[in-house]
């Protein structure tokens, strides 16, 4: 499996990886209904934070493009708090997004509170797995707190206006609700996470601007891939 993967280009990595998280939260609604769609914006959140500091580049459509794992495993999470809202109402979009910041603060203190046992001389991978978890568990602060941020803010923006969308054009238009909530609350994360770079780096505000604009363009497209998942499952019957 690595030696295949090693094969691939950046770039059809990006797109297996995208729709492997889209299609992850799919297996998880089929089988397990909303609550398979709660997991997956916990899964999300957990994992998109855990790799926010992995950034690849990318050439799409001629233009070098820098993103972050983060950026990419997010994709899982707009669709299935949309989906939610277009299946369950608001309300159940609302709790799946507060699962996710809650595990998402109780992973990151879980690691904190890891780091605290110190490591044995039993087995030689002890001290790296040590380290390895320390540079997780302190990330920069700012960064954390930042991502939580855009991340709250975001996503209850998402929903309200998912929820208002679908009122306004009396339930038609999937496309149109979903596509807009996401591409605007995508904007609200982008511009709130990139204004803490320039709080924790030298970044001026026109770089950290010109960076977010390459990150939305990645996001724009994840959200024009994932209308036709959502179309794809909207009309199934699941049993909660």
């Amino acid at each position: 499996m690595d030696n295949l993967l090693s094969n691939f280009s950046q770039e059809t990595l990006w797109l297996l990886v995208v729709i492997y998280d889209l299609s992850l939260a799919i297996f998880l609604y089929r089988f397990f209904g909303k609550y398979g769609l709660y997991c997956a914006v916990v899964l999300g959140i957990v994992l998109g934070n855990l790799q926010g500091g992995k950034v690849s580049e990318l050439n799409l459509l001629g233009m070098q493009f820098n993103v972050s794992m983060g950026a990419i495993l997010y994709s899982g999470i707009y669709f299935a708090t949309d989906l939610l809202n277009e299946k369950f109402g608001k309300d159940e979009a609302n709790r799946a997004v507060m699962l996710g910041f809650v595990a998402n603060i109780a992973v990151m203190l879980t690691l904190v509170l890891s780091t605290k046992f110190l490591p044995s001389d039993l087995t030689g991978s002890s001290a790296e797995v040590h380290n390895a978890i320390s540079v997780l568990a302190y990330y920069s602060p700012i960064f954390i707190v930042g991502s939580l941020t855009a991340y709250l803010v975001s996503q209850r923006f998402d929903v309200w206006f998912f929820h208002y969308l679908k009122k306004l054009t009396n339930g038609k238009k999937l496309w149109l609700r979903n596509n807009l909530s996401t591409m605007a609350s995508q904007l609200i994360d982008t511009l709130i996470y990139q204004f803490t770079w320039v709080l924790a780096t030298d970044l001026t505000f026109t770089q950290a601007f010109a960076i977010s604009i390459a990150k939305y363009v990645i996001k724009v497209f994840i959200a024009l891939i994932d209308t036709i998942f959502i179309y794809w499952v909207r009309n199934w019957e699941i049993k909660s």
